[in-house]
């Protein structure tokens, strides 16, 4: 993948990386690219945990040296790459903030930035790294509610940062806003529904919700504290949306691209869905700062229904951090049976 990406970079279609467990199992099961250093690996008496971290940073490592050029060229706000925590510590602030550093020590690289699910225990994990230096990748994120509470505390840990002398040029933060399983949740409790007013909003929650939290970054950056924290060289925490592949295929597969495109805003997209938006994607400029009112027509047409969209949110990111745990643990197990492979040889 490595050529590919460096093609993809050199082509302008990629101007940063997001890496997570699901993703890099499957790369370790498509190539053999990884089997010189498992077996390294079992001969040092390494465990799968350990083997995984490492392997996951140097990969990072190597993004992070790809996209340096990017990253050099935008003074950092592009050329990125994510590495997650592991989830298994999403309730427990202190160890996740334990893994986050030790993660940014290990990459070594200006350019990453640290994946911390925004639950309420990452919340104060994500101001604690902030504070610290540390790039940060806030992410799980379902609700305008919870988005307001992410600014929160990036503003809190810039200003911690600035407070305890760091260059607030040199950090930088995206928080990811999940999109299309918001429309899965929601169309399928729509298609539950008798009420005929339900089927004109299937499909439209995910949007709308997207549109009111970037709303809600406007406001919070325009306000007197990031004011403040622009003048020391702070850049803006800026919306990412994620999950962007279409799950419905009633849907054009290119929706949660040029739909949700704005100012200020960085959208991650599965592969197939980079090539659809290539292939045959209309970007049509901003299609949001204009549609805060339909937005929250929709948001009150669902509550009318009974869909409340914070239960949805709840919903989904107890979903979430299971099947980001889920994926931890099969690529654990994975590496755990490559490792005995090794050893018996």
């Amino acid at each position: 993948m490595s050529g590919d990406l460096v093609r993809r970079v050199c082509e302008g279609q990629i101007v940063g990386v997001t890496t997570n467990p699901a993703i890099f199992r499957q790369s370790m099961r498509d190539s053999e690219q990884y089997e010189d250093q498992l077996r390294e690996y079992a001969q040092l008496g390494m465990g799968a945990t350990e083997a995984v971290r490492s392997l996951m940073c140097s990969d990072v490592r190597r993004a992070c040296d790809i996209l340096r050029p990017v990253y050099e060229s935008t003074a950092g706000q592009d050329g990125r790459v994510s590495i997650e925590v592991d989830p298994n510590w999403a309730d427990d602030t202190p160890r996740t903030v334990a893994e986050a550093r030790l993660l940014w020590w290990l990459v070594d690289r200006p350019n990453a930035m640290i994946k911390i699910p925004a639950t309420s225990a990452g919340l104060p994990a994500i101001r604690a790294c902030l504070a610290e230096g540390i790039s940060v990748n806030a992410t799980l994120i379902f609700s305008v509610e919870r988005y307001r509470e992410v600014m929160a505390a990036f503003l809190d840990g810039m200003e911690l940062a600035r407070k305890n002398g760091h260059n607030l040029a040199e950090i930088a933060s995206v928080a990811s806003f999940f999109i299309s399983r918001v429309d899965t949740e929601v169309d399928q409790r729509l298609d539950g529904s008798d009420n005929p007013k339900a089927r004109a909003l299937r499909g439209r929650a995910a949007i709308a919700n997207a549109t009111l939290a970037y709303q809600a970054y406007r406001q919070t950056m325009s306000g007197p504290r990031w004011a403040g924290l622009v003048d020391a060289g702070a850049h803006p925490q800026r919306p990412l949306w994620a999950s962007t592949g279409v799950k419905d295929p009633a849907y054009d597969d290119t929706r949660y691209v040029v739909e949700l495109v704005a100012p200020g805003t960085v959208n991650t997209m599965p592969e197939a869905t980079l090539v659809a938006v290539a292939e045959h994607g209309v970007v049509r400029g901003d299609r949001m700062t204009a549609n805060y009112v339909p937005a929250r027509a929709v948001h009150d047409g669902l509550y009318e229904l009974g869909i409340d969209m914070a239960e949805v949110a709840r919903t989904l990111e107890q979903a979430g951090v299971a099947q980001f745990q889920f994926a931890w643990k099969a690529l654990i197990d994975d590496v755990s049976t490559m490792l005995a492979r090794h050893r018996k040889i």
